[in-house]
């Protein structure tokens, strides 16, 4: 008999399983055997007995959970083939943040991507998006509606310092997630030309520090704690987004309050925020993007999670390929949603 998708990929409390593998993908429970395809906490959580990722998304869990975040890991080379239990198992380059991955499973001849969450825009931090042949792409749908399309990053990093120009007197405090979106914009700074020292909330340091000690260059990071009040005139500060409007923001000199998310085309939510520049800059595929990963792979099935799922579902439709909603529950529909300071190692954070 064949063998079927569901044979390779099922789903469980836990999320996907693999039972002839006898692991999870991005478990939202502690389970035996773990494999990861990125450090954002709604994919990566502490607990498991074993850990398969990518050796940077297995330091990045060590920085987030403390190295005691499993009982056993194992470190994931991107390309290359491991036998676990009766399937094929490689790892490729997703394009999310530092580390990400899809995860390809293999057996007689069929092939299932999970892609996790993945980009094909530029990211100056991480490694380009690979497209993997398969059989089924299990895609993510953050964006996934017509509305969404990303415009070229390195303009909304130029608005950015045009601001700073224009207005030398007062501090830009920019809302980023913590892993690889204040990473990424502060390499897109550097690479436009911004040589002063961007600060940092406590809360971007040590995956910062990461970044730093993997050979990302980001330049000098101060802390805005360490900081002189006198100093943040027309300076550039990075924050969880949670921090852009509440008491630590107001240490600031007339702040300009920005965010750095690919919510931010929606213009109401940039005024529900209360947004002054809203940065459109996203680690995820915007719909023409996402429709194009798709064709790309050249699946005839395709299972959608995590975001608009039904209009992604339609789309696959139109194109002739099979396609249905997966209804994960446990990830952020942003993969963005960000912890507040201090609630490390548990934070809560989805991955956009």
């Amino acid at each position: 008999m064949p063998l079927r998708a569901s044979d390779l990929l099922t789903l469980t409390r836990e999320g996907l399983y693999c039972p002839l593998g006898r692991f999870h993908v991005d478990p939202t429970h502690p389970v035996e055997r773990a494999l990861i395809t990125h450090g954002h906490a709604d994919h990566a959580r502490a607990g498991h007995g074993t850990v398969l990722a990518t050796p940077e998304t297995l330091r990045i869990m060590a920085v987030r959970y403390g190295e005691g975040f499993c009982a056993t890991r194992q470190e994931a080379r991107l390309g290359e083939r491991m036998r676990i239990g009766d399937v094929t198992v490689f790892f490729a380059p997703a394009g999310h943040v530092r580390g990400s991955a899809q995860i390809a499973i293999e057996r007689a001849g069929q092939r299932i991507v999970v892609s996790g969450d993945y980009k094909r825009a530029p990211d100056p931090t991480c490694l380009p998006f690979e497209v993997v042949p398969c059989d089924v792409f299990i895609t993510e749908a953050t964006f996934g509606l017509p509305v969404f399309r990303h415009p070229d990053t390195r303009g909304e990093v130029r608005k950015l310092i045009e601001s700073v120009t224009l207005f030398p007197e007062r501090a830009h405090v920019v809302g980023a997630y913590a892993l690889g979106k204040a990473q990424r914009v502060m390499a897109l700074l550097r690479e436009e030309g911004w040589d002063r020292p961007i600060f940092l909330h406590g809360a971007m340091e040590k995956l910062t520090d990461l970044y730093k000690r993997e050979g990302v260059p980001l330049g000098e990071t101060p802390k805005v704690a360490a900081s002189e009040r006198k100093d943040l005139h027309g300076a550039i500060v990075l924050c969880p987004p949670s921090s852009i409007q509440d008491l630590w923001s107001r240490k600031f000199p007339d702040p300009v309050t920005a965010f750095a998310s690919g919510w931010m085309r929606v213009r109401a939510r940039a005024r529900q925020k209360g947004v002054e520049l809203p940065l459109v800059i996203s680690d995820h595929s915007d719909w023409p993007d996402l429709c194009r990963t798709i064709s790309d792979t050249g699946a005839e099935e395709v299972w959608v999670t995590h975001g608009q799922e039904d209009a992604l579902v339609h789309w696959c439709g139109t194109q002739g390929i099979r396609a249905e909603p997966l209804h994960l529950l446990g990830y952020g529909d942003d993969g963005e949603a960000e912890p507040d300071p201090g609630q490390e190692p548990h934070m809560e954070e989805a991955s956009a």
